[in-house]
């Protein structure tokens, strides 16, 4: 039993690939690449990572260890080298409820039950499904997300210490936004100057010395909150007493399990769709594939230690992985170096980054917003199908409305029904006298026989003036499921009713073994998929209680 289990998991688990630099080839420019683009990506990381802190209700420590730690192993064994992960908003709108009622505990024990749920879809290698979300919820997705990103960056243009109820005005107002066109004018031009620098950082740096040089009174990172702090500690959220912060520890029981296991389903299922959604757009735009089932066990695992060691939680960074992507980043080395300088900030250099600032990073994610949003999809709206046109405009609502997880599976569903109703509108019949069986006439369905076309399928049919025997040839057709099983037997009811049968002509190898394990075919032939012999099949009746 034990030797079969574990068979069974080997058959599952496909060797990693977890090389550096992946296909891109050692080099002094291409390392230079990849580090300063890790650089620009832990300056944008860290005012994210405070604010989504902000909004769980959390120290902005917690946000930012979860940064370090999920950005630094997905970086080493994620699926897709050049995406970067961290603590994202998507999860910390889940987490409000669950921080406020229980504590941060809890929020931790939660997050390393995401990881094992994580892990295990990992292994169980359903990360495959994604391949199922169609390309019209991909641009509402990026659309979205694109939106949620500018919205995210309103935040930056109050007042600090205000908590947020007042906004800036005024010249403090004009020179934020001054500064913030300045960075995006630099990151606009730097490309056509240089590559050397990537253009993000370019900005930053320049828009930071232009602020610190004459003495600006700008908001500043360090306004947000203060960034400082010491390596993460190994912290075990189960037990009794009192953990980090001051909160409860969570009991290792089965009330704890039933407290987080919803929260951890939510943040799982997020987590991975987000992640797997981002792999795959990060792939289409330096056109190479990702490993779907790799990135789930390693967003899994990342989540499982950052619950151990205070962090938060995260899953892939769409802003962030665009940024890296256009600043060059395209190996292991980037996200390796994000997470590490993610740390250098934190445990000593927190004054220096503290005083960069926001409107430099207002203007990166600006441009970030720029190139992540579909904009051709505005161009494509008049040319595509209707029901495309509005997955697309659905999606983006939805996602800025509520977040991505039912962004997604809204939209999965209704490109699914809409799919099932073209198909169901497509089934059709030519009748015409059998050439080989005098006095028989045949069906020959052309379409699909699923649960939406039965209907349709039924009304092909005039049992009343038909043939004494009628065949139905599906050599143009597939029976799909049960409902078309159903159909099959009602239709053949109606025949043996009126005394007249029904023969099954045709059959596709699979829908000979359905209709074999159904029990519906009076005659067990192979022939007949090979299209050898053209075996005529009885349909046995009673079977599915339609008749």
């Amino acid at each position: 039993m034990r030797r079969a289990a574990m068979a069974l998991l080997a058959n599952h688990i496909s060797p990693p690939n977890l090389s550096i630099m992946q296909d891109e080839g050692w080099s002094v420019a291409r390392v230079r690449t990849e580090i300063l683009s890790g650089l620009t990506v832990a300056l944008a990381l860290v005012p994210e990572a405070v604010a989504f802190a902000f909004v769980a209700g959390l120290n902005p420590l917690v946000g930012l260890y979860a940064a370090f730690m999920v950005g630094l192993i997905t970086a080493l064994f994620g699926g897709r080298p050049g995406m970067i992960s961290g603590a994202t908003g998507a999860l910390a709108v889940v987490m409000v409820a669950l921080v406020a009622d229980h504590g941060v505990e809890y929020l931790f024990a939660t997050v390393v039950l995401m990881g094992i749920l994580q892990i295990f879809a990992g292994v169980m290698h359903w990360g495959k499904f994604i391949r199922l979300v169609p390309h019209p919820v991909m641009l509402g997705f990026v659309n979205g997300l694109a939106i949620v990103i500018f919205l995210a960056q309103m935040t930056q243009f109050k007042v600090p210490g205000s908590g947020g109820e007042e906004w800036l005005s005024g010249m403090s107002l004009f020179l934020m936004l001054g500064l913030v066109g300045l960075t995006m004018l630099i990151i606009w031009g730097t490309p056509k100057i240089t590559s050397v620098i990537p253009a993000p950082l370019a900005g930053i740096g320049i828009v930071a010395a232009v602020v610190i040089l004459f003495g600006l009174d700008v908001p500043r990172v360090g306004d947000m909150a203060s960034i400082q702090g010491g390596f993460p500690m190994f912290h075990n959220p189960f037990g009794e007493g009192v953990g980090l912060y001051g909160t409860a520890l969570a009991p290792f029981n089965f009330e704890t399990l039933q407290i987080i296991l919803p929260y951890a389903l939510i943040l799982a299922a997020i987590g991975l769709i987000e992640s797997l959604l981002t792999l795959n757009l990060v792939g289409e735009i330096i056109g190479k594939r990702g490993g779907t089932s790799q990135e789930c066990m390693a967003q899994g695992a990342s989540n499982v230690v950052t619950g151990f060691f205070g962090g938060m939680g995260g899953c892939a960074m769409i802003g962030q992985s665009m940024i890296n992507v256009k600043s060059g980043g395209r190996t292991r080395i980037a996200g390796l170096a994000a997470a590490l300088f993610l740390l250098l900030f934190i445990v000593w250099a927190s004054s220096l980054i503290e005083q960069i600032p926001l409107a430099a990073l207002v203007g990166v994610m600006f441009m970030v917003v720029i190139g992540t949003f579909a904009w051709n999809s505005l161009k494509i709206m008049r040319k595509v199908p209707p029901t495309d046109a509005f997955v697309i405009v659905l999606v983006t609502v939805v996602t800025v409305m509520t977040d991505l997880a039912i962004a997604v599976v809204v939209g999965v569903i209704v490109s699914a029904l809409a799919y099932a109703w073209n198909n169901a509108r497509r089934i059709h019949a030519n009748v015409r006298d059998s050439e080989s069986d005098k006095g028989a006439r045949v069906y020959e369905i052309e379409g699909p026989l699923f649960f939406g076309s039965t209907d349709g399928f039924i009304e092909l049919f005039d049992v009343e003036n038909d043939a004494d025997r009628v065949i139905v040839d599906f050599a143009r057709s597939r029976v799909v499921d049960q409902s078309a099983l159903q159909a099959i037997e009602a239709l053949a009811g109606k025949y043996e009713d009126a005394g007249k049968s029904l023969s099954l002509r045709h059959l596709s190898r699979d829908c000979h073994q359905l209709l074999t394990k159904a029990g519906h075919l009076m005659i067990d032939s192979d022939d007949d998929p090979d299209y050898a012999v053209a075996v005529d099949y009885s349909v046995k009746t009673g079977i599915l209680g339609g008749h």
